[in-house]
């Protein structure tokens, strides 16, 4: 296996990195106090400040024009999809986080989840006439979109789902409330899933479809932000669906099948997680090298420390096994005729453990500065702690690894 990065992976890093210093630096300053105070950041109801709001799309729409933002979209639909694989967009997800760490613009560039978001594969379950009526907007990221799966009592078990949709003529109706759903009060529609068949659910057989709902303010309104560990706000929300009619042209995919739709593109969205939980840790751990070579206590600096040699040692092992578990995966999702569903498991669940303890021996390693905001390294590892539950949980990711196990996929 060779995990060399090729030239014309190359060329868009390059490309990359000169569209952020032209379009996003800029924006950093003059948003600096927003992006260092959460108080200007978000309004009081935890949406984000209209400014915020306004120079995010910005990014987003300067990225389709630059041709990024549709970059790893289906080429079916508009994008560039079949030009890189899984290998590819783990290098360069990889890259962009060791050299910025998490920053809200610097996220815009690419749709918010590959799966999710943009030229997200679930699309392709769309009539053509749809289509033509919904992509230009999308892909030039004027419209977003948000992915309306989890409710409050059907998370990671997606048949406990209470959703539902009944159908009155060419129409369904919908009623319901979802959680969790990012880009909720940003999104101009919402690719939700409804129960429309409750026999096939209770047999776990399908029953379960999935619709392009526009949201109007009305019958589909976003309702309460859901503030999440220690920030002010964010881009999650509450969805409430009250007799919301939606033509059956508008269905995704085939009636009563659309949970296979949930999952599709997810494996890929996985790799892009895993990514940026690599990129971080090494972001976090170059700062952490930095501060050792320069700190002093007791007249030398702290990296003669034994003790810091070994947080120092610890973070980079770490690293290094998450790296190349992510790429040995990436290699067998482009190279083997199977998914390997175990593998995608192993990257999600390990990386993103493995990026806050990087980052929280990064911190100790700083002492009282690593727990200030002004390295970003708290607000870094409150975005690794975060990454352990989204797209499946380190336990439901551990219990798909021993299912594959006691099938008898003992192959590594």
């Amino acid at each position: 296996m060779d995990f060399a990065v090729d030239y014309e992976v190359k060329e868009v890093l390059a490309a990359l990195h000169k569209f952020i210093e032209a379009e996003i630096v800029p924006l950093q300053v003059k948003y600096k106090r927003e992006l260092e105070n959460e108080r200007y950041f978000y309004q009081e109801d935890g949406t984000y400040a209209s400014e915020i709001q306004d120079a995010i799309k910005q990014v987003r729409m300067k990225s389709a024009e630059a041709g990024f933002y549709n970059m790893f979209g289906e080429a079916e639909l508009g994008g560039s999809g079949d030009v890189f694989g899984p290998v590819s967009i783990a290098v360069i997800f990889e890259a962009i986080s060791k050299k910025y760490g998490i920053d809200p613009f610097i996220t815009e560039v690419f749709p918010r989840g590959l799966f999710t978001g943009g030229l997200t594969p679930v699309l392709l379950g769309l009539q053509e006439e749809v289509r033509e009526e919904v992509l230009p907007e999308i892909s030039s990221g004027e419209a977003l979109l948000c992915f309306g799966l989890s409710e409050p009592d059907a998370g990671s078990d997606i048949w406990n789902m209470q959703t539902r949709a009944v159908q009155d003529g060419d129409y369904w109706v919908i009623n319901g409330t979802k959680q969790w759903i990012t880009n909720a009060h940003y999104a101009k529609y919402v690719m939700t899933f409804a129960i429309t068949d409750l026999e096939l659910v209770k047999a776990r057989k399908g029953g379960i479809s999935c619709f392009f709902v526009p949201i109007d303010g009305e019958t589909v309104v976003p309702t309460s932000t859901i503030p999440s560990l220690g920030h002010l706000g964010s881009a999650t929300a509450i969805i409430a669906f009250e007799n919301a009619r939606v033509h059956q042209k508008y269905i995704i995919g085939d009636l009563h099948q659309g949970f296979g739709k949930a999952l599709h593109g997810v494996d890929l969205g996985r790799v892009v997680m895993a990514a940026q939980c690599v990129g971080v840790a090494q972001w976090a751990l170059n700062i952490a090298v930095n501060y050792a070579n320069e700190r002093k206590t007791f007249g030398v600096t702290i990296g003669n420390h034994q003790v810091i040699q070994m947080m120092l040692a610890e973070c980079a092992m770490d690293i290094y096994a998450g790296r190349n578990m992510l790429l040995n995966c990436a290699w067998k999702m482009e190279n083997q005729p199977e998914i390997p569903i175990k593998e995608i498991s192993m990257i999600k669940a390990f990386c993103t453990e493995m990026a806050q303890r990087v980052i929280d021996k990064c911190m100790q390693i700083h002492g009282g500065m690593g727990l200030t905001n002004e390295l970003k390294l708290e607000k870094a590892w409150r975005w690794a702690r975060m990454m352990r539950v989204p797209d499946g949980t380190t336990e439901i990711q551990k219990r798909t690894i021993a299912k594959k196990l006691l099938q008898g996929d003992l192959q590594f």
